[in-house]
């Protein structure tokens, strides 16, 4: 089975819990944090990987590095250990966040700007562009570019809104040239 297909069935399993509890935007939350602690953690990845430890001494590890987290993540996280799928945690995340998004009707937006924007300005760009998109709304993520000399760039999944000024200047170039 692929490492995809195995990610996807264990966040099913908990999307599913999270369903029935009620617990879907808290367990999203929680396992964003897992993500970014194990990328950001290169020794504790290392020790997860590590054949040198038991299983025992790896959950062990585990329950004491993430004891802050919902006890269905915890538990999530120690049968991946059970069945040696250290290196799906990360996939595993990845995938229940997309479909906790899916089930609540929110993208996830990269939004590169050439300024930090404000609230008002974040709910105005997830109002419209989240309709666009058939989406109740947008989780935005921003940059900032100060290359793009004004305007912003906007992507959601694989879609571009480029309204840069950068943007329109390298159109209107191989317009002129073209």
């Amino acid at each position: 089975m692929s490492s995809s297909m195995v990610a996807k069935r264990y966040a099913l399993a908990l999307l599913q819990i999270a369903k029935e509890q009620r617990l879907l935007t808290e367990l999203e939350a929680e396992l964003r944090v897992v993500k970014e602690v194990l990328q950001y953690t290169p020794e504790l990845n290392a020790v997860l990987k590590s054949s040198k430890l038991t299983i025992d001494k790896k959950k062990e590890i585990v329950t004491q590095a993430f004891a802050a987290v919902n006890q269905y993540v915890l538990n999530t996280l120690l049968i991946l250990i059970d069945r040696h799928r250290e290196g799906e945690i990360v996939n595993v995340a990845n995938e229940y966040i997309e479909l906790a998004n899916q089930e609540l009707g929110i993208a996830e937006a990269e939004v590169t700007s050439t300024r930090p924007l404000s609230d008002a300005e974040r709910q105005a760009l997830s109002a419209v562009f989240a309709a666009k998109i058939g989406k109740s709304s947008l989780k935005i993520e921003n940059y900032v570019d100060s290359e793009l000399l004004g305007g912003l760039k906007l992507r959601i999944g694989n879609r571009i809104y480029d309204g840069s000024l950068r943007g329109k200047l390298d159109r209107l170039e191989r317009k002129l040239l073209g």
